[in-house]
Parts: structure tokens; sequence; C-alpha cells
């Protein structure tokens, strides 16, 4: 039986760090891309070097070439620049348009029948441009950025109750990073409602902790951004569809009429099969939860106006 096939869009560290994690967890071959020249190969030959010592089979390949992605079952896209002094946001969101426009493009002729996993930021607006561009069903884009945020939040809350980690199940919608939404009532830990076990000021403090931990990290780190988490996340991500693991997982899909969206990728509760999202599961929200998601929805609308207008232009 043939490997599955994973190509990386991107080689920097998100993106690098998605080959590794996907490389240990043995979810097929993989291939590293980067417009820079030596880069992807580069580490792609290190990473397939650790392979006698973790005892991995997989072929890793790094190129420069969209032809070596054929055929792919996932592809994941990690392309994009960072905001650096003084760019502004508009000026990000236009940069990073034409980068996802191109590589949408690309790896949508080479792997027509691939599940796109959308890294790049603005997140949802950019998952948006890789369904625009590429022409796949809906089912078969989706952003990464929910499974992150929950693990930051799950990570805070097993600190503070001083539990493992792997006991705390957590769920958020909305948009990445000041526009998520947690959800304490649907947080358990052991099947515990954290609400039981924690203080509303102590959640609170936690909530408002996960809002920040991407900006916390750059300040810690001066140079750069977080890559080790939202790289596992992404490649939870892949696992549930090259396995077709049916992991009920938060994501940013499309949704039209559910949670009355209208046609937008939002973050939101996904069943996430080979298919792709094969199912957006809706929670009972109350006033106070559907008033911060449909602020966070008007937020994702107002970039994809924008983003409409540079795809209309380029």
């Amino acid at each position: 039986m043939a490997r599955k096939k994973i190509s990386i869009i991107g080689a920097g560290n998100v993106g690098a760090t998605c080959a590794h994690w996907a490389a240990t967890k043995a979810l097929g071959d993989i291939v590293l891309l980067d417009i820079i020249e030596g880069l992807p190969q580069g580490k792609a030959l290190d990473l397939y070097q650790a392979g006698p010592i973790q005892g991995l089979d997989a072929r890793i390949i790094g190129t420069n070439d969209y032809g070596d992605t054929a055929d792919s079952d996932v592809v994941i896209i990690t392309s994009g620049l960072p905001r650096k002094p003084g760019m502004s946001r508009d000026e990000l969101l236009a940069a990073n348009t034409r980068i996802v426009k191109e590589v949408s493009a690309k790896v949508a002729a080479a792997s027509p029948e691939a599940v796109l996993i959308v890294v790049s930021n603005p997140l949802d607006a950019m998952t948006y441009v890789a369904w625009k561009v590429s022409g796949f069903p809906t089912q078969r884009v989706v952003g990464q950025a929910g499974i992150l945020d929950t693990g930051r939040f799950r990570a805070f809350l097993a600190e503070a109750i001083g539990c493992s980690v792997a006991d705390i199940q957590a769920m958020l919608l909305g948009g990445h990073g000041d526009d998520m939404v947690p959800l304490p009532r649907y947080t358990t830990v052991g099947g515990v409602p954290v609400t039981q076990l924690l203080p509303k000021e102590s959640l609170d403090a936690i909530v408002a902790r996960t809002r920040q931990a991407g900006g916390e990290i750059v300040a810690l780190l001066k140079t750069g951004s977080a890559y080790y988490a939202p790289a596992a996340a992404s490649v939870q991500m892949a696992e549930a569809v090259l396995l077709d693991r049916k992991r009920l997982l938060p994501c940013s899909a499309y949704c039209n009429r559910q949670y009355n969206v209208g046609g937008y990728f939002v973050g939101v509760p996904c069943l996430l099969g080979a298919g792709g999202v094969e199912k957006v599961v809706e929670l009972d929200l109350t006033a106070e939860e559907r008033a911060a998601f449909n602020g966070s929805v008007q937020h994702v609308k107002e970039l994809v106006a924008a983003v409409e207008k540079m795809l209309v232009s380029s």
C-alpha cells in the first residue's frame, strides 16, 4: 500500500517544524517546499538523516518545484510574511494575499484532490483566499487556529489546577488571538467542568493570557514568533485527515447557515476526517457568547471584504 503524501509550503520555522512533527508521527512521505533555493533541501536532508535514529522510513525531500508536490493527500500552507516594524496591517494583508493566492493556485494545479490546511495569517482571511483561488469544495479547505488557542488555554489551565494537560478538554469559537471566544462552559478536566475547579477571576485571567499568548512569545523571542505549537496543531489536523480519525477539533471552517455566518471561514468545532471538514457542530450559546462570536465574525467579514478587492485588482 502506497504511503500518504504530505506537502508543506514554506520552510520557515513553522513549515520545517510541521515536517518534523509529521515525520515523528510517521504520517507518510513529506515534501517541504520554499522559494529560497537550498533552504528546504537542507532542512529536509537533515530531517531525513534523523530517520535511522528515530526509526522513520518516510521519504523526505526539499524542493523549489511544485511538481514535486503532485498528488499530495494533504497540503499545509505556512507561506506568508510576518508583520515587520513600520508595516501597516493593510500592507501585511496585501502581501500575504498575493503570496497565498500564488501558492494556492500552484498547489491546486499539482494536487487537485488534496485537503488544504492553511496556517498563514490573518488566518480566516487567508483560508478564504485559498478557497477562492483553488476552486476546491469548501470541505477541503480548512484553517488552523483554534487547536493552537485551545492548546494554550489547556496548558495554562493545567498549570493553574496542577493537573495533567491530557485531562483537559477545551473548546472555543471565533478568530485567532484577540478575537477568540473561549467557552469555559464546554471546558472540562477529567469530565469535571472547569468552572467547578477554578474561580471566575482565575478563569478570566487565563482567558486574557490565552488571547495574548502569541504576543507573549514574540516579546520573549524578540526576533520571531511561535512555531512548535502552531506546527503541532497543523499536523494534528493533517493526521485526522490522513488517518480518517473523525476528530472533533476547533478549526476555521466555511459556515453559511451554520451559526448564521453567511459564507465565511470562522473558528468552529469541526469533525475532521478523510473528506476534510465532514461536519460543523453547532453549539448552544449564551447571549454573551453569541455576541462575542458575532463580533469575531464581523472582523472576519471586514478582512474578507478587503481581500476581495485585492483579488479583483491583482
